[in-house]
């Protein structure tokens, strides 16, 4: 499609949905369910806003940050997005409208994932996870199903420090695993099943199962977490979103590289090479260095800080730490080990791009509320969702929730589009607690990302690798997704809603 027809497309959409809102308030006596609240034009012309930038960020005709940017733009021109901008009567400010658009520029956990972003630069600079990935590799590499639970050991050592994917799986290990291949003349044209596909197949679908395990694996799960509480639903924490997804992760981090080995074999089931392969990369590198040992002391102070934010027994007292602090500090002892400098810092162009990108999008989730769009529809769904079971209306919300990842090329986009029209309609479910359905559908972010060759940021780097041809990748994708769903409704539902749900519920969750 050309890039002005994509360019278009959003526009054009967004003037529809406008012109749409325009004839259901000109011409029906009262556009509202049960007298209210009222349908008006500030919500219409918010929604077509909102609604083109989701068109935007599926076609991505410009990068998605300036997506995000000139939809916030737009709404602050209009004055539609702050607090009581959905009231005919309210007076909006151009002051009030641009601090409004703004706000997601304060939000902490924006904040948390750009220097999360800056993390995962230290552990690139310093090596240390270039010497992590060929350490494993070293120690499991002689078979190849070895080879496969030492990439999925590496992804899971990295998750918890890297929030984008794209960075962990396509950064670091991507360039090691795509130069293990040739060594069994295994290439995208030639033999390509021999060893290029498995490892290919189980690099993605790995680092899909510990973007889930993980609050900090995935930079969208921060983004949900921020989306959900400009619903009304408390934030959960780095610990009790780890223990939400433990049994499902454990399993599946466990099982995912066997069932690639048995559901997409390759031909060639291990050899000597790879381990002399990456001996000789290790010793490439010499005896590690002063600045991987300081990155090694930076991971295990965030990741204890990360887990101390989250206990209860020292919330209140001098050693609590909030998750974002933490993570500034981490970049204050990296530049100070120099391990980063100051201007790679400054010229990390993924950390700004997201900053921007995420903070426009905060601000976009909590401008549907704050003009009224979200009562006026929770108010349409009370009258047709009456009836449901809460376990039906649970499982029904978790299964499309998840399915619908076919139609986005992005889990933000999706975390932008669905996730807050997802907590209104449980909200509208009697007997439901919407905390707890809530923390469902965001800790399935990670796992949907293996159904499509487009579904999560790495996608398109293994995809283009020419491993895997494009048949196989719809093929996989179907066969690991629904395995991916089976395990998450048979393991996680039951336990968040009935093993841990008090446990990880805080004490300012909304109640159901």
């Amino acid at each position: 499609m050309n890039k002005y027809i994509k360019l278009a497309i959003p526009f054009a959409v967004g003037i529809v949905v406008y012109l749409i809102g325009c004839f259901a308030i000109d011409f029906a006596d009262k556009a509202v369910i049960g007298g209210e609240p009222q349908l008006t034009h500030a919500i219409w012309i918010y929604l077509s806003i909102f609604i083109g930038v989701i068109v935007g960020l599926i076609l991505e005709p410009i990068p998605p940050a300036l997506v995000g940017l000139i939809g916030v733009a737009i709404a602050v021109f209009f004055k539609v997005g702050p607090a009581k901008s959905g009231d005919p009567e309210a007076v909006i400010s151009s002051g009030s409208a641009i601090n409004w658009g703004l706000t997601g520029f304060s939000n902490s956990t924006v904040w948390l994932i750009f220097a999360a972003f800056a993390i995962g630069l230290g552990y690139q600079q310093s090596g240390l996870g270039r010497r992590l990935a060929l350490a494993l590799v070293q120690k499991l590499g002689k078979s190849t199903l070895g080879l496969g639970y030492a990439i999925a050991l590496t992804d899971g050592i990295l998750a918890p420090f890297i929030p984008s994917n794209t960075a962990r799986s396509g950064g670091v290990i991507y360039p090691i695993v795509s130069s293990i291949p040739p060594m069994f003349d295994s290439y995208p044209d030639k033999n390509p099943r021999k060893i290029g596909s498995y490892v290919m197949w189980v690099s993605l679908a790995i680092t899909c199962v510990t973007s889930s395990m993980f609050l900090t694996g995935l930079a969208p799960n921060l983004l949900a977490v921020t989306t959900a509480a400009k619903s009304g639903v408390a934030e959960i924490s780095w610990l009790n979103w780890f223990i939400a997804f433990l049994p499902a992760g454990i399993l599946l981090f466990i099982l995912t590289p066997l069932l690639c080995y048995i559901i997409y074999p390759p031909e060639a089931k291990g050899s000597s090479e790879v381990v002399t392969w990456a001996k000789d990369e290790y010793t490439k590198l010499g005896l590690i260095t002063s600045r991987e040992k300081w990155m090694i002391g930076i991971s295990v102070f965030a990741l204890v800080f990360w887990i101390l934010s989250s206990v209860d027994a020292v919330k209140g007292s001098f050693i609590e730490i909030n998750a974002t602090t933490t993570a500034v500090f981490v970049i204050i002892f990296m530049l100070a080990a120099k391990i980063i400098s100051w201007n790679d810092f400054l010229s990390n162009k993924p950390a700004w791009n997201v900053l921007t990108w995420f903070a426009t999008l905060v601000a976009l989730a909590e401008g549907l509320k704050n003009v009224g769009f979200l009562g006026w529809f929770s108010e349409i769904l009370k009258a047709y969702l009456v009836g449901f079971s809460p376990m039906a209306a649970i499982l029904g919300l978790v299964l499309a929730f998840y399915l619908l990842h076919y139609f986005f090329a992005s889990t933000t986009a999706h975390v932008t589009a669905l996730l807050v029209l997802f907590i209104v309609m449980a909200q509208a479910i009697e007997g439901v607690n919407v905390y707890l359905v809530t923390v469902l559908m965001m800790l399935s972010l990670g796992i949907m990302g293996i159904i499509t060759p487009y579904g999560t940021g790495p996608s398109p780097v293994y995809f283009g690798s020419g491993y895997i041809k494009g048949a196989d990748f719809w093929r996989l994708g179907t066969i690991f997704g629904l395995i991916f769903l089976v395990v998450f409704l048979i393991i996680e539902v039951p336990w968040v809603l009935y093993v841990v749900g008090d446990m990880i519920t805080p004490a300012a969750a909304v109640a159901p």
